[in-house]
C-alpha cells in the first residue's frame, strides 16, 4: 500500500529527530492521507481516492475534482487519477462537439 497522494504525488519525506543534546537520528515524515469518495460533475459518478488533507482543501477551493484534474500535471497524478482525467477530457470534448453541431 503506497503512502502517496493520488492527486498531488506527495509522499514520505525524511528528516531527523533532534534530541536535547543535539543527537540526530533518522525519521520519516508521513503525509496525512485519507481515503475519500470524490464526485466528478462531468462524469456524474464518484471515485474513491487516497489524498492528503491539503489536497482535499484544494478540491474545495478549486471547485471539485474536475478542475483540479484538468489543471494538474500528468507526472504528479497516479495512474487511476490519470485515467479519470482522460475520461473527463473525452467527455468535455464530446460535449463541445455536440454543442458545435447543434448550433
Amino acid at each position: 500500500m503506497s503512502r502517496r497522494c493520488e492527486l498531488t504525488g506527495v509522499g514520505p519525506m525524511v528528516g531527523h529527530n533532534v534530541s536535547h543534546s543535539n543527537i540526530k537520528t533518522k525519521r520519516r515524515f508521513l503525509p496525512s492521507l485519507a481515503q475519500i469518495s470524490v464526485a466528478s460533475e462531468v462524469l456524474g459518478q464518484s471515485f474513491k481516492l487516497k489524498i492528503t488533507n491539503a489536497a482535499l482543501r484544494t478540491l474545495d477551493y478549486r471547485g471539485g475534482l474536475d478542475p483540479v484534474l484538468l489543471n494538474s500535471r500528468d507526472e504528479a497524478l497516479s495512474p487511476r487519477a490519470l485515467k479519470i482525467k482522460r475520461q473527463v477530457k473525452a467527455k468535455l470534448a464530446s460535449q463541445a462537439a455536440a454543442a458545435s453541431t447543434a448550433s
